[in-house]
């Protein structure tokens, strides 16, 4: 059979009690116990104040237990519970404009929300870092201030993480391992007392129930809630024990000590006691007058840790109360908290010794509730050990205690680093107006810290071990807002419309602060940009190449380089096949819009010149005995350089060049209007104009009688 030694210190307000614990196969049996009383106010609500008192009296009781179990150089200890402070605190983050959250963004958020805490549990410091973060659990996630079970990978506008946190002053810890070092002893585990009592009595099992813990000493009653597995909080009343000795005290005139000793007194079976008060006279008191005596001092008790159970416990009474502690005893204290708690007295208990399992005491030693705390100190020492351990964070040592997995979260909380200080700064932000409504556009979000563990990439969940080293560097800040104008245009800028059948494009326009500028813009802060929303039938016609300034499309022409316009060809505009004026508005840019041009007739040549009273003179001569009849002008109308005919068409637009000529018609004129080859045998040949030898360039005249005779 193995058996293991453990030798363990429950440091109190009043006295310290040390004791011997062997733990075997069958289970752990305590052998020793010493417990001696403070000489001198060293120690005050579970704080040392008086270092080398408090080593002097440590040193006592192990030179003590040492003549009988032999050297003892490690011990087991408890910070006081009565130093612990809860705090519960949230941390909001807004969502809008960033991807979705990783399971690294809402860690970020839960260590935020503890630093939030911490620095609130040491508002009166002036180093947040002087508390330890002893741990927290999540009390509720919120996303848009609606509780939802994860916050991984959802969108929304903000994110909200809600904790509760538990922490514990530095310098509790650094008295304790001064005073031990003083006495020649090395601490080889740490606990805290409520976990030290509630690991012996509210095994993992019990605590998914709501039951309260108070341990009742001298100066203070510490108090611990579960819940839902786990312990939820931790709090204390500066009242206790030491409220019925000064009752006693004044009542009968004791000094502190004897008043001490009656008070005692009363947990044994003797009806009645002799005191003796500071003048001198001694006086026999009854058991039950006493504790009449008491009544106000223990109904003050019982209002104070059923109020504070209240506050730990959301406002609600747990489903039962355990009492330990020597204060636990106190006559009446039961039933007066049952009653103010609404609970019936069998759930409202005193716990001894008798309640931790596989517990055996020597023989010599007084069982009583008082020995809970020390001896859940010592099997915490074996089953769940607290280590403090050292760190190196930039450089610098930090110490930490081992309540659990320790990350590099917890480092950086230890090092008083502030997480959101770590991530880069978001860039600036611009404000700008599109169409009238006011738009944000962020700048890009900072980087996340980089962090070494040992000299390799880690994040703020990895394990830490004693020895670690690590650097820290703060994330690169974020980049101004650089967004340009086709990044924040939902609509598209271009489309196509129809015009007599063929596509024209269109690029709607942009205008910045009232300037047009390209999609490409960059967007700077205050702008105002406006979005051409609306195309008219006119805007479209120009940009086909024929404007419109009117209801009806004017016919125009240039003549001789002056633009000339002929209403009577005008023609009507229609979009799909309806009338419309120029000033109506394309529907929505529709890109299957047609646009028509209609007009009544088609213009010619001959029509112009009517239209330009230009008026032809019939002309009527006889050629080979056969009568030709055309008109003759003075005008001729040239098309690019080419002659046009009467029936030749005219489109809108078109430049026409005019020539006049002296108003003669010459002989050889007649071959533009008769449909004669001359014969291919050449011989003499007779050009006769009314029967006298004329020639090709001779003048005729109307009437005149032509003739070629070929012989």
């Amino acid at each position: 059979m193995t058996t293991s030694q453990y030798f363990a210190l429950d440091i109190g307000t009043r006295s310290i009690v040390g004791l011997i614990m062997e733990y075997t196969d069958s289970g752990y049996y305590i052998t020793d116990m010493v417990q001696k009383e403070h000489k001198e106010r060293a120690m005050l609500d579970g704080q040392i104040h008086h270092v080398p008192a408090v080593a002097a009296l440590i040193k006592e009781i192990k030179t003590e237990l040492e003549k009988r179990h032999g050297t003892l150089t490690h011990v087991s200890v408890a910070a006081a519970g009565r130093a612990l402070n809860t705090q519960r605190s949230t941390y909001t983050i807004a969502l809008s404009g960033r991807p979705a959250l990783t399971k690294e963004d809402i860690l970020h958020m839960e260590l935020s929300a503890v630093q939030a805490a911490q620095e609130a549990a040491a508002s009166s410091q002036e180093n947040s870092h002087h508390y330890h973060c002893v741990g927290y659990s999540v009390l509720h996630y919120l996303l848009d201030q609606q509780e939802i079970g994860s916050l991984e990978d959802q969108q929304g506008d903000e994110a909200s993480v809600e904790i509760i946190a538990t922490f514990l002053p530095r310098v509790v810890v650094e008295s304790l391992l001064a005073s031990l070092k003083r006495a020649g002893l090395v601490m080889s585990a740490l606990t805290l007392e409520p976990i030290a009592a509630i690991n012996v009595l509210i095994p993992p099992s019990m605590r998914r129930l709501n039951v309260a813990l108070v341990d009742i000493g001298a100066g203070t009653s510490d108090i611990a809630i579960t819940n839902h597995g786990t312990v939820t909080a931790y709090g204390m009343v500066p009242v206790a024990g030491d409220e019925m000795t000064e009752k006693l005290s004044d009542t009968y005139l004791l000094d502190f000590p004897n008043a001490e000793g009656l008070k005692r007194a009363l947990s044994e079976e003797q009806e009645s006691m002799e005191i003796t008060d500071i003048l001198g006279f001694s006086q026999e008191v009854s058991k039950q007058d006493v504790i009449a005596e008491l009544l106000p001092a223990v109904d003050k008790l019982a209002n104070a840790i059923s109020g504070e159970i209240r506050r730990l416990n959301n406002q609600q009474a747990p489903k039962a109360v355990m009492l330990v502690g020597g204060g636990s005893q106190t006559s009446g204290l039961t039933q007066l908290l049952a009653e103010k708690l609404d609970l019936p007295e069998n759930r409202v208990a005193v716990r001894g010794i008798e309640a931790i399992q596989n517990l055996t005491l020597h023989e010599s030693i007084k069982r009583g509730p008082e020995l809970v705390t020390p001896a859940g100190i010592a099997i915490s020492a074996n089953q769940t050990p607290i280590n403090y351990i050292p760190v190196m964070v930039n450089g610098h040592e930090i110490r930490m205690f081992e309540v659990k997995e320790l990350t590099v979260g917890d480092a950086l909380l230890s090092a008083g680093l502030s997480l959101p200080k770590l991530y880069g700064k978001p860039g600036l932000a611009k404000m700008i107006t599109l169409n009238g409504k006011t738009i944000t556009l962020p700048g890009t979000h900072g980087e996340a810290p980089s962090i070494t563990l040992n000299g390799e990439t880690a994040d703020l969940q990895s394990a830490i071990r004693a020895g670690d080293e690590l650097m820290i560097h703060k994330g690169n800040d974020g980049q101004a807002s650089a967004v340009s104008l086709k990044e924040i245009l939902e609509e598209s800028l271009t489309f196509n419309v129809y015009v007599n059948s063929e596509p024209v494009h269109f690029d709607r326009k942009v205008f910045v602060n009232g300037n047009e500028e390209p999609v490409a813009y960059i967007l700077m802060d205050r702008d105002e940009i406006t979005v051409q929303k609306k195309l008219t039938i006119a805007d479209a016609c120009q940009k086909a190449g024929f404007p419109i300034q009117h209801n009806k499309t004017p016919f125009s022409l240039t003549v001789d380089s002056k633009i000339m316009y002929f209403p009577q060809w005008d023609g009507e505009l229609l979009v799909n096949q309806q009338p419309v004026k120029r000033n109506s508005y394309l529907k929505e840019l529709n890109p299957l819009d047609q646009i028509e041009l209609q007009r009544p007739v088609q213009p010619t040549v001959s029509m112009l010149k009517k239209a330009l009273n230009l008026v032809d003179i019939p002309f009527t001569v006889t050629f080979n005995e056969e009568k030709i009849e055309f008109p003759s002008s003075n005008t001729s109308f040239y098309k690019d350089d080419r002659l046009l005919s009467p029936d030749d068409l005219l489109v809108n637009g078109d430049e026409i060049i005019t020539k006049r000529t002296s108003g003669h018609v010459y002989f050889q004129d007649i071959f533009s209007h008769i449909d004669w080859t001359p014969p291919t045998k050449s011989g003499k040949i007779d050009i006769l104009k009314n029967g006298e030898k004329s020639s090709l360039t001779d003048a005729i005249s109307s009437g005149d009688e032509l003739e070629i005779i070929i012989y």
